[in-house]
């Protein structure tokens, strides 16, 4: 972790540890939810978050990054459990996925994470806060059919987002109304500038406050109007024993190690939980104060190890998830003992307390990531992104646009091939620098100034602004700033040149020149140079 000594794990245990609380608290019905939407046992999305937490949390290079079961695989999870027969065999296929994961971050994959834009980044976290609120608006009125934890425009109830929020006005709950607006005044109260002076209050955490006073209204409307009904509270698996906890743990089925499409299944979760991590991780090194930048290449060799614990005793696969980052983020979070932590602390109340999780009202929850939402889609963001331009906020608007109305990774692709475009416009419009009127000197002389990288999207324009050079005319090719010249310019140029002595132009071509080099890096256009007589080098 690139991290001084006043961000050790352990100097900042004040920050941490209340910031771990609350993760835990909203990751519990986050895990479940997931759990639920996979098709697997309940049990084996709160391994797969005790796991994220402790083993990926401990290996990673990420401050601030929390591992989880992500709600972009489940669909996955489900196909691939109906697909193999069972889920011991599904469970090969993650130890297999996690084998796949490791070697890719030995083989350097992370750094594709980098050549995703900003502004896709930017988008996918404001679409993500969007679509927390959207998604979160049902439960706060206490109509809990979606899955805790789903990010994706169609529902497997047959419904979607925008239904959803019409179909709540049939099913709305006093209780849950209730418990919802005293959180979010409580959260609100936390916010204040009075609140955060006080010393005492910076410790104890609005979120922490807010879920006590849920449990405790959750147990005073018991028995009345206002009871909350079982969907509209956190539901873990309660065993009757240790024992019994440890009985709700599974072992994948070795005896399908043979059967190529475990390997296949396996791939996949690899490809998918390797991608969505990366975007996580490059979007939770955007949203840290402190601007640290995680090791991808680290963070794929913990999502590896991190996936093959979870397959070896009965987890889903493992992602970072940049809901429980953000609120880790948001809660003081200041380095990666808070994901550690909330691993260990989801461990011990699944083990010693589940009960008392059971009265925790999703209500409560709901207002915790309404304030997590808003904060990621701000209307501040958007202003930042619409001044620096529509190169900039046509892809932040079609990430955004993308996630809410398809899902995560649907979104992001559509994000990424609108930013693509910009680039590839902008790349064939300005390839280089050339008006006919504007590019002769006192001289009369014509400069045509290449660009850094011209390729071969490009070779349109640079032959018509040639073929707009009159006869006669003295011409000068300026390729000092150039790093990379495609081969395709590189011909249209030696066809310039031919025809430029049959038209009387006198042509000089202008070449980069690196200290200590006597040739040209690039051969090709070197192969130019050398055969033209008038050529006049220049270093740069």
């Amino acid at each position: 972790m690139n991290s001084s000594n006043p961000n050790s794990i352990f100097g900042n245990l004040k920050n941490d540890l209340p910031a771990s609380i609350i993760v835990f608290l909203v990751a519990v019905p986050l895990c479940l939810g997931i759990a639920l939407a996979s098709g697997a046992p309940l049990f084996s999305g709160i391994i797969a978050g005790i796991i994220g937490g402790i083993v990926v949390g401990a290996l990673s290079g990420s401050a601030l990054g929390v591992s989880g079961p992500a709600a972009g695989l489940a669909v996955i999870v489900l196909s691939a459990i109906n697909e193999l027969g069972s889920f011991e065999i599904f469970l090969l296929a993650v130890v297999i996925g996690g084998v796949f994961q490791l070697t890719l971050g030995f083989l350097q994959a992370g750094i594709i994470g980098y050549y995703f834009p900003s502004s896709v980044i930017n988008g996918m976290l404001s679409g993500i806060g969007i679509i927390i609120i959207l998604k979160q608006i049902p439960h706060a009125f206490g109509y809990d059919k979606d899955y805790e934890g789903s990010l994706a425009f169609n529902q497997p109830d047959g419904q979607n987002t925008i239904s959803e929020l019409f179909n709540l006005t049939e099913y709305i709950t006093p209780g849950a109304i209730t418990i919802t607006l005293v959180s979010m005044a409580i959260l609100l109260l936390w916010e204040t500038s009075f609140m955060k002076n006080i010393k005492l209050f910076k410790l104890i955490q609005g979120p922490l406050v807010v879920v006590t006073i849920g449990v405790l209204l959750n147990l005073a409307f018991s028995g009345t109007s206002m009871a909350l009904a079982d969907d509209q509270i956190v539901s873990i698996p309660v065993a009757d024993s240790i024992s019994g906890f440890f009985s709700q743990f599974t072992f994948p089925d070795f005896s399908h190690l043979t059967n190529p499409q475990v390997y296949i299944i396996g791939m996949t979760i690899a490809v998918v939980a390797s991608l969505e991590t990366l975007l996580c991780l490059e979007a939770t090194d955007k949203l840290d104060p402190e601007k640290r930048v995680s090791p991808a290449n680290r963070e794929l060799k913990a999502q590896g190890v991190g996936n093959i614990v979870s397959g070896l005793i009965g987890g889903l696969p493992i992602t970072q998830v940049i809901v429980r980052s953000s609120v880790n983020i948001q809660s003081g979070g200041k380095t990666k003992m808070s994901a550690i932590a909330h691993g260990v602390i989801l461990f011990s109340c699944a083990m010693f307390i589940p009960f008392v999780l059971n009265l925790i009202p999703l209500a409560s929850l709901a207002a915790i990531l309404f304030m997590v939402g808003y904060k990621l889609a701000k209307p501040a963001v958007f202003k930042k992104m619409y001044n620096l331009g529509w190169s900039s906020f046509v892809p932040f608007i079609a990430t955004i646009l993308g996630i809410v109305f398809t899902d995560l990774l649907m979104g992001i692709g559509i994000g990424l091939a609108v930013a693509i475009y910009y680039v590839l416009y902008n790349n064939y419009r300005k390839p280089f620098l050339f008006e006919l009127e504007d590019h002769i000197d006192e001289g009369g002389e014509i400069r045509i100034e290449l660009a850094e990288d011209v390729t071969f999207l490009n070779k349109a324009n640079i032959q018509r602004a040639l073929m707009q050079v009159p006869e006669k005319a003295k011409v000068v090719i300026d390729a000092t700033r150039s790093i990379n010249i495609d081969p395709d310019v590189i011909e249209i140029i030696e066809e310039f040149e031919v025809q430029a002595k049959a038209k009387e132009i006198e042509l000089t071509i202008l070449e980069r020149k690196r200290k200590g080099m006597n040739h040209s890096p690039n051969k090709l256009f070197e192969n130019v140079v050398a055969n033209h007589k008038d050529i006049t080098l220049k270093a740069s």
